[in-house]
Order: structure tokens, then sequence, then C-alpha cells
């Protein structure tokens, strides 16, 4: 998308206005999460008290991370109709209807709804923000979205760490819906402090990923990557607490795996400049991932700080490393652009398959250490793709993007 007109002129100075910006993005980023957060810890309560099973239980993971899909895909179009500013804020206030909305028990199906309700909000935000911060702070776009996925991360930390002693003094439900104050708080903030919208035409390219080969080798392994971050966050937890442990400290253990992926996001993002070759890096990260999952399969009790540790790590390190893979393919920014949607688009999507796979396997076999087994399978197969996306005489995938 291109701008057709210039933002208009902030009246703070830029110290200020750097403030605010920060400001604005960390709130937004730590109210993305939550929803999806808050649930795992709580499961075993949620499925007695509703009667909700496995596989259900797992669509309420598998709902958000489907719509983020879909709307990556359409993201030019949500752009061009919505705009950026209006965009998120419908955005925010369908995420604090669906958590409001739990304030009285809402049943299975409830769940459900406000699960995908949420998801389209979350979506919504994830899929406009990004163009937002380019249009508005292209001097500061780096720091800015390193600033927005590092909220997103520490409001799963604080929802998981916190869900087990909110549902404990305000009853599950309560504890739930609570997180629409903040959500509210970010809303109003945004609407206050939001630029307005530029005058967005679409830009004219030629751009057509999915006819190229290695755009679709990107997208499996961003999905297959982002599977086990959807795995842990939904089932870590229920996991945990079918071991014998209390739900509070169940949440607790996902807090931790959220902290280390926002230190290993943040790490990598201060030394990735540095690296010339991607290879080395990227199977280290596949193979910090592929040990945390068989210590959760078949030590969970003895190393379960080293696994939260170990987890946190790899997945923390590889969503981002799963972006800049498709951005070294392509130089030119339309095009990138188009081959990210894709690819997070459809990487989404694949995504959103584990936690309802999981949800069913517990169903069948009253156990989710096959569920984790069968994620290191898939890392196995990630590090095979890595192998061919990290070869040195990879050249840049414009040209496989257009057309003749």
């Amino acid at each position: 998308m291109l701008s057709a007109s210039p933002s208009s002129p902030s009246a703070t100075s830029p110290r200020q206005d750097a403030l605010l910006a920060v400001l604005l993005v960390l709130l937004v980023g730590l109210n993305l999460r939550p929803i999806l957060a808050a649930v795992g810890p709580l499961l075993d309560g949620i499925q007695a008290a509703t009667g909700l099973d496995g596989s259900g239980a797992g669509t309420l993971t598998t709902l958000p991370i489907a719509a983020m899909g879909l709307c990556a895909l359409a993201g030019a179009r949500l752009q061009a109709w919505l705009g950026e500013r209006r965009g998120i804020a419908l955005g925010l206030l369908l995420l604090a209807l669906a958590n409001a909305a739990r304030w009285e028990e809402p049943g299975s199906l409830g769940l459900i709804l406000t699960a995908g309700l949420g998801g389209v909000g979350i979506a919504l935000v994830q899929a406009l923000i990004p163009a937002y911060i380019r249009r508005c702070h292209p001097a500061r776009t780096s720091t800015l979205m390193g600033l927005y996925t590092t909220g997103i991360m520490g409001g799963a930390a604080v929802a998981a760490a916190t869900a087990a002693p909110l549902a404990e003094r305000l009853g599950w439900t309560q504890g739930l819906a609570v997180w629409t104050l903040p959500v509210l708080l970010a809303l109003v903030t945004w609407l206050v402090l939001a630029r307005p919208d530029a005058l967005v035409v679409a830009a004219v390219t030629r751009a057509q990923p999915w006819r190229s080969r290695q755009a679709w080798l990107l997208l499996a392994f961003f999905g297959i990557g982002t599977a086990a971050y959807t795995l842990v966050l939904a089932w870590l937890p229920p996991y945990y607490t079918g071991l014998g442990w209390r739900p509070a400290d169940s949440g607790l253990l996902l807090g931790g795996v959220s902290l280390a992926e926002v230190s290993a996001g943040l790490l990598l993002s201060a030394t990735i400049a540095r690296l010339r070759h991607r290879r080395p890096l990227v199977l280290g990260v596949l193979g910090v991932v592929l040990v945390g999952l068989l210590c959760l399969a078949l030590a969970p009790l003895r190393l379960a700080i080293p696994t939260a540790i170990l987890l946190g790590l790899g997945i923390g390190a590889l969503f981002p490393l799963s972006l800049i893979l498709a951005m070294d393919q392509v130089r030119d920014p339309t095009e990138a652009g188009a081959l990210l949607g894709f690819v997070q688009g459809g990487g989404y999507l694949i995504a959103s398959l584990a936690p309802l796979a999981a949800g069913i396997l517990r169903d069948q076999l009253d156990s989710l250490a096959n569920a984790w087994l069968l994620m290191a399978l898939g890392v196995l197969l990630l590090m095979g793709l890595g192998l061919g996306l990290t070869r040195p005489e990879r050249s840049v995938l414009a040209t496989r993007c257009q057309e003749a």
C-alpha cells in the first residue's frame, strides 16, 4: 500500500512523539494475547464447568489463529477498506466485546464464539498495525515493531501467570472477562493518540508469490514453526495440571515460557544484522526447540524449568527468524509485502490446526505426550526445509513472484 498524502504533522516535540508512539504500540500489543493465554491454566476447570471436550478446547486457540491467517491474506484490502486507525480501533472493540461476553458463564458454544470474535479483533490489529507504524514512524519502524512484539509476548506472560489467582478470587468467568478493562484502556488511548488515516491507494504490483515453489516452502516453514507456539500456548498448562500441578503453577510456567520468548526475540533483533550466514542460526534455534519438545514429552516433571526455558528461547527466536528468511528473498518493498502476506496468511492457517489436533489426541489417548512428539517430528522437517532455504546460492525471489 502507498500513502497518497503525508500524515498530519504532530503537535508534540520529537521526543514526546517517540514516547507516545512507544506507549501506544506497547499498550496495543499487551492486549492481543490474554484472551488466549489466560485459558490454558484454567482449562481443566472450564471443561468441568462447561462439558467442553478436548477438540472443543483446542478450538479456543484454533479459531483466533485461523482468523489471523485470513486477515493476513487480506491485509491490503483491509487497509484500503477500513484504514489503519479505524481498522485497529474496530479490532480492539471486538476484542473488548469478546472478553466482556465471558462475564456470565458462557457455556461451551459461547466460549467458542467469543474466541472467534476475539480472534477477528486480534487479526484486524495484527494485519494493520505494521502499516500504521511504517507510515507514521518510518525512522523508528524496526524499534517500534520490536516493542510491539515484545508487548504481545509480555501480555501473554502476564495473563498466564495471573489467570489462576484471578480465577480463585473472582471465579473463572470473571477472571477471563477482567481483561476487558485493559483492552478498553488501549482502545481509548488509541483513539486519542493515533494519527488520522492517510488516503490510501492500492500499490500496483504483479507479485504472485503463490506461483513460486520457494514461497510455498517459506509458508510451510513459518506455519510449522508457529504451530509449535500455538501448541505450547494452548496445551502446556493443561498438560502439567494433568500431571498433578496446581493451575497457578502451570500458569507461571507458561508465563516463564513467554518471558523467555521475549528475551530471545529481543536478542535476535539486536544481533541478526551482524550474522552473514543464516544456516547455523536456523539449525541452532530449531535444535533448541527440538530438545525442549523431547524434554516435555519424555521428562516433563523432572525437567520442567529447563524445558520452559528451552521452548521459550527457541520459539521466541524462531518466529522473527521465519519472517527474516522470507524478507531475505526479496528487495522490493511491494514484493516483500506480497510475499509476507502470503507466508503469514497461509502459515497461520497451518498453525491453527495444531491445538485442535492436540485436543483430539488428548480425547483419544488421554495424554498430550504424543502431541509433543509429533511436533518434534515437525521440527525435524523444519530442519530439512531450513537447509534448503538457507543455501548460499539462493537469490532474490522477486523474479519468481512476478509474471513474465
